[in-house]
């Protein structure tokens, strides 16, 4: 580290708050929070235990002081609307939190099925049942649930209107050509092997939205939340079938039509629970999603972010908080849908963010740049920055995990631990193994 950074360090230190682990550490978090209705908490990784639990206890204190009613996560729909049933008190066949995660069984299962989010939705669900007129709800933001949100939709039309699920089921038939693989039939389509189904999805969409209209004009919904998850369930079997298309046509292309649904759904589950005031939301996701890709190499990429579209559509009604890690392990798994591995993270580059918090002193510590004179604009000089998704390859760690950033543009703040380690999944196998640290696709984020 050179002499300017050392001394940037050390700014640093003065300016930044350190964590001791009580219950004041993010009081000045919250202050800076102020009267945002969406906080957008990061992570570096997908598989460290203290971004899970410290984005938790964040969490706990937005919705206990701050009023927030709901906890949008970078997860798909149907599974995360499981947990949203049970911490409402609403499921019949999920008697314990751990039951709740039972639907998220695809690949990264520890991304949700991991201790921390346990303990979480057990105290969601003990906070709602002990304060109801200050319940709070667990929605899922992403897409990749094509065939459970088929199911999802053809089951809420069973309950409510028997010929409608016959129509919609029939809709559906068109995905039966590509087997029960998404990939198969966005490759099928591309190579011309199997018609489009975007047609049939969207028509599905616009019926149940029509009959969401009928029902609630002739004699109201009993339950609305259901109608409103059964129609977003239809609106991801539309993104999803457009997404798995544009795979084979640019990453670009797919990534932001992945960004894209990720904050409109963000924006109806505002509407949604904003029908008798405005609605504050918390929102959970990879750094690289709720940061502000024209602050990073992304942008010159075309590619955009939930960060930068929040920022856009909400001025002044967001802040974005960036988790970060220098060192420690990390459960990650080494190729896309192989088991999940306690893995070792190299230590920070030279030239990165990491190296500089690194050198700050602190074990932990929370930064807001903006609260000190031209603390902002010093931090602001281009660096690199690491991300870790589901996939961590040490090996080719520069290319596959680093960026440039000009973090104090990304992210209005930020919370560093020095060391951390891994999440430790519900389901643990023999490759994730607690006694040791392994040593050691690009980054599936």
């Amino acid at each position: 580290m050179n002499d300017a950074d050392i001394r940037l360090a050390r700014r640093i230190a003065t300016s930044a708050t350190p964590l001791s682990g009580t219950a004041e550490d993010y009081d000045e978090l919250l202050d800076s929070v102020g009267d945002a209705r969406l906080v957008l908490i990061g992570e570096a990784t997908h598989g460290t235990h203290e971004f899970y639990r410290e984005r938790a206890q964040i969490t706990k204190r937005l919705i206990l002081e701050k009023g927030f009613v709901a906890i949008a996560a970078e997860a798909d729909w149907p599974d995360a609307y499981r947990v949203n049933r049970f911490v409402h008190g609403q499921s019949e066949a999920d008697d314990e939190a751990i039951d709740s995660l039972g639907d998220f069984r695809r690949f990264p299962q520890w991304m949700w099925r991991n201790a921390d989010v346990l303990d979480f939705v057990g105290w969601l669900r003990s906070h709602n049942d002990t304060m109801p007129t200050r319940a709070a709800s667990f929605y899922g933001l992403d897409l990749y649930s094509l065939r459970a949100s088929m199911q999802a939709v053809l089951a809420f039309l069973h309950r409510v209107d028997p010929r409608a699920a016959e129509r919609a089921r029939g809709r559906y038939a068109c995905f039966e050509d590509s087997s029960l693989d998404p990939h198969v039939y966005g490759f099928a389509t591309n190579l011309g092997l199997t018609p489009a189904c975007e047609d049939a999805a969207v028509a599905q969409l616009v019926e149940l939205q029509r009959l969401r209209q009928r029902k609630v004009a002739r004699d109201g919904y009993v339950d609305e939340d259901e109608a409103f998850g059964a129609e977003q369930d239809a609106r991801v079997v539309v993104n999803a079938e457009r997404y798995y298309r544009e795979m084979f046509g640019g990453r670009t292309d797919s990534w932001n039509l992945r960004e894209m649904h990720m904050v409109d759904t963000l924006d109806a589950i505002v509407a949604h629970l904003g029908r008798q005031g405005a609605a504050k939301l918390v929102v959970w996701a990879h750094n690289s999603h709720v940061g502000d890709a024209r602050a990073t190499q992304m942008h010159a990429q075309g590619q955009i972010t939930v960060g930068q579209l929040v920022r856009e559509r909400h001025p002044g009604q967001s802040v974005s908080i960036g988790l970060m890690t220098s060192l420690g392990t990390v459960s990650a798994a080494s190729e896309w849908e192989e088991p999940v591995e306690r893995k070792t993270i190299l230590p920070p580059r030279t030239g990165s963010y990491e190296e500089l918090f690194s050198e700050v002193g602190f074990a932990r510590f929370f930064l807001d740049p903006r609260r000190f004179h031209g603390l902002k604009d010093a931090l602001a000089v281009e660096r690199l920055e690491r991300a870790i998704g589901v996939i961590y390859k040490p090996e080719t760690e520069r290319v596959s995990h680093y960026f440039d950033a000009r973090l104090p543009d990304q992210f209005d703040m930020v919370v560093h631990f020095d060391q951390t380690r891994a999440v430790e999944p519900i389901e643990r196998n023999a490759e994730w193994r607690p006694e040791e640290l392994p040593e050691t696709y690009p980054s599936s984020l």
